[in-house]
């Protein structure tokens, strides 16, 4: 749909109301979550529910309700906020029409939060770049291993606004964006909740900038970022200190960020980097042992109530979770958590389903 100046913007807004746009992020929103009671209770009453958020939407009469928080220890503590399920829908419809036009503008590299990207595609690439960088490991090879300081407490509503309104200049469309960010905030006019589809995707508008900045000022090629968590590579280490002090300048002048101070820094790839859960080395990786305890923590709530209700869930964890362990060195780790998952499902799915297991057990084929 090719308009010019503010008519597109406009009827991007338009697009955002529309109630099919708005069916589409209702699917979006209940995806793995058809049996939960609050979408039970949203689906009953599907089209009035719509109808009442299309019309407050149009009518800037919408407001977010209050994010429900709780605090979650996975190895760290971390609150996490989230929001009300028809919230989740807005966020969903927000998503649908203006992230196909500000991901146009982000980098190749830039692997979170994006289709066709996550975290084994950053490994992927990380092991091209230590093969380039190193010659085929005949070279020296250092690694700018780096992440910002709380970074989405530190995200800042006016500066990411300012971002999006250069793409997207609707004043609708900021106004509604306003409505989201002003939901929550560390300090004011400060943070983004953990746990939101549109903190999500804002973290890597908000990063983009310093994307282009590394890519295209600082000229640096072996660059790769998930969220907060980058690496550059090089075979220089002072030219990677350099990296390290204009990133941080950049940072604080423009984001109003910081790098962290002791996560931040220069390390030899023989050395093992870590990165997105691994130990990274010139010829394999290990999982680092708080992504295992992490694994370990979820597996025994997950395994101590395995039952058909949540058999389906259950399964794409563990499938999931064998995928990304299968690139490290895990190969007998990965045959006892397949054993404890088959033992613990016999003890209550039927013949049938012990079955339908046995044939999409290639799912967990060992390699």
């Amino acid at each position: 749909m090719a308009r010019a100046g503010n008519a597109f913007m406009i009827s991007l807004y338009d697009e955002i109301c529309d109630y099919k746009n708005l069916e589409s992020a209702f699917k979006k929103a209940r995806k793995g979550k058809t049996k939960r009671m609050y979408v039970k209770a949203f689906e009953a009453l599907l089209e009035d529910n719509l109808l009442k958020l299309q019309h407050e939407l149009v009518n800037h009469t919408y407001s977010p309700r209050p994010l429900e928080s709780f605090i979650l220890r996975d190895g760290k503590t971390r609150r996490i906020s989230r929001s009300d399920f028809r919230d989740r829908v807005v966020h969903h419809a927000l998503c649908n029409v203006i992230e196909p036009i500000l991901e146009k503008g982000f980098i190749f590299d830039s692997f979170a939060n994006r289709k066709g990207k996550g975290v084994l595609k950053a490994l992927e690439r990380f092991d091209f770049f230590k093969r380039k960088v190193s010659k085929n490991h005949t070279r020296e090879c250092f690694v700018l291993k780096a992440d910002i300081r709380r970074y989405f407490d530190n995200v800042d509503h006016n500066k990411l606004l300012q971002i999006i309104a250069k793409r997207l200049s609707d004043e609708r469309m900021l106004w509604l964006i306003r409505q989201i960010l002003g939901n929550f905030k560390t300090t004011e006019g400060k943070g983004m909740p953990l746990g939101n589809l549109t903190s999500q995707f804002f973290a890597n508008v908000y990063l983009n900038w310093l994307d282009q900045f590394v890519k295209h000022i600082l000229k640096a090629r072996y660059y790769i970022r998930y969220v907060d968590d980058f690496v550059i590579l090089s075979n220089s280490k002072a030219e990677l200190e350099f990296y390290k002090r204009q990133i941080g300048d950049f940072l604080e002048d423009h984001l109003l960020l910081q790098l962290h101070p002791d996560k931040s820094r220069i390390i030899k790839l023989q050395q093992g980097v870590p990165f997105l859960g691994m130990r990274v080395f010139p010829f394999h990786r290990l999982l680092l042992r708080k992504n295992l305890d992490k694994f370990k923590r979820k597996w025994r709530v997950f395994g101590k109530h395995l039952d058909s209700e949540n058999y389906d869930e259950t399964y794409v964890f563990i499938e999931g979770w064998l995928a990304f362990a299968k690139t490290a060195n895990t190969f007998g780790l990965r045959k006892r958590i397949i054993r404890d998952f088959e033992n613990a499902s016999m003890n209550f799915i039927s013949i049938k389903d012990v079955n339908r297991y046995l044939k999409e057990e290639k799912i967990f084929k060992l390699s």
